[in-house]
């Protein structure tokens, strides 16, 4: 790992190619950003332990750790904003790596502009959230943005990322019907085309079994036929 001085956001690049990360540090830091960088999984998870970390670039096709293990790993650890690099071209590797908490998504050969757009991007927005977080609570539900809790009845209840983040946005415009394509830009930041709209449907499904006393008939994440949800109050 070769920590590299500039001024600007912490920002991590794991990628096991050498000319590849190269170049993704060199971009980042002429646009000044302050750039570690690692070629392996276990490095990685190292680096962000001990150091200061903002983002991660993060390779899924790694030595050792798979990049999507690494993935899971650090969204055990902490939330931190992670933009996924690959060569595969599938849509599986990408919809189970914005499924488990990547905050967007590059294929490789990538264009260094666009990297850099896209990390001021993913840090803008991150930052944003970080400062409007908030506390929801409705008659027996609890929606903590500070501490990313959700009490259901006096209990917490444990959910990942993005099932909080698509409760929350929902529950954040309550009444408001939300489509599945809304949801996926805002939830996901997902650009259209990247993700299938089944992603919000299925996190729907999940959430309602983990919130509801009765998934079949919910009364807190309702279903607007041919439209798509809205949180009632």
């Amino acid at each position: 790992m070769f920590p590299v001085s500039a001024s600007g956001h912490a920002v991590l690049v794991v990628e096991d190619d050498e000319r590849i990360r190269r170049v993704a540090v060199e971009a980042l830091r002429e646009s000044g950003f302050d750039v570690s960088e690692a070629g392996d999984g276990r490095t990685a998870f190292d680096h962000v332990r001990r150091n200061r970390t903002d983002l991660v670039v993060l390779d899924i096709g790694l030595p050792g750790i798979d990049g999507l293990d690494l993935l899971r790993q650090l969204r055990d650890e902490r939330e931190i904003p992670i933009i996924l690099l690959t060569a595969r071209r599938g849509e599986t590797d990408r919809v189970l790596g914005l499924e488990l908490g990547a905050d967007d998504y590059m294929t490789k050969p990538f264009s260094s502009r666009e990297l850099v757009a896209r990390v001021r991007t993913v840090l803008r927005r991150s930052t944003r959230d970080q400062h409007g977080r908030s506390r929801l609570e409705f008659d027996g539900l609890v929606i903590d943005g500070g501490t990313r809790e959700v009490i259901v009845r006096g209990a917490v209840v444990e959910l990942t990322a993005r099932e909080f983040d698509l409760l929350a946005h929902l529950a954040s415009a309550p009444r408001q019907v939300f489509s599945r394509r809304q949801l996926l830009q805002a939830v996901w930041h997902a650009a259209p085309g990247w993700q299938a709209e089944s992603t919000v449907t299925e996190h729907i499904h999940r959430l309602r079994h983990k919130i509801e006393e009765n998934p079949a008939r919910p009364r807190r994440v309702r279903t607007v036929r041919g439209v798509g949800y809205r949180f009632e109050p």
